[in-house]
């Protein structure tokens, strides 16, 4: 099983609550583990709370951690900083699914963790 769904971000760095949609994507049935995966070098995919302060506190330490300029790669794109955020961040994640919905903690939830916006974003479910 493979699916995917688009998430429009709307600003340059933002961290977004994505646990609905990859629990939409999943078959009612499905049990095991998904994979939630960030098809794109400038956005990653983690899970932690999605408190609206701790959305903020995410934004702010990958801001304050990579500085905006500075970079090679910059001479090529000028988004070396967004490139550098998402590898912090990572690109996929690893989900117990039971009875066809994400297995999280209590306080989890999946985040989307855009570098390089806005722009619209493809992530990917897959099951085996």
């Amino acid at each position: 099983m493979r699916r995917t769904f688009d998430i429009q971000t709307e600003r340059r760095l933002q961290a977004i609550d994505i646990t609905q949609q990859v629990s939409d994507a999943l078959p009612a049935d499905a049990d095991g583990v998904c994979t939630v995966f960030s098809r794109h070098t400038t956005a990653g995919v983690c899970v932690n709370e999605a408190e609206s302060r701790l959305l903020g506190d995410i934004e702010t330490m990958l801001a304050d951690s990579v500085p905006d300029d500075g970079w090679d790669h910059d001479a090529l794109d000028g988004n070396a900083d967004s490139h550098l955020r998402a590898l912090l961040v990572g690109n996929g994640v690893s989900i117990p699914v039971v009875d066809g919905d994400v297995d999280l903690g209590r306080w989890q939830s999946v985040l989307l963790v855009e570098c390089d916006g806005p722009r619209t974003r493809t992530v990917t479910v897959a099951m085996p």
